[in-house]
């Protein structure tokens, strides 16, 4: 079974950073700020968040 998946109710545009949080089991609000500080200094998680968005299935 895939454990990582994108939620279908706690979505801010994808649902990748929920889909992480909930792996990870961390708030998701944690998972958005890391990943807005990368994408504002380094630029690379822009990529990886929209190749996660793509292989990343909606929460069944």
């Amino acid at each position: 079974m895939n454990d990582w998946y994108r939620p279908r109710n706690d979505r801010v545009i994808a649902g990748v950073c929920s889909g992480i949080a909930r792996k990870l089991g961390v708030s998701s609000l944690w998972v958005r700020v890391g990943f807005v500080a990368l994408i504002w200094f380094a630029g690379v998680p822009l990529w990886i968040y929209l190749l996660a968005w793509i292989l990343m299935p909606n929460e069944s």
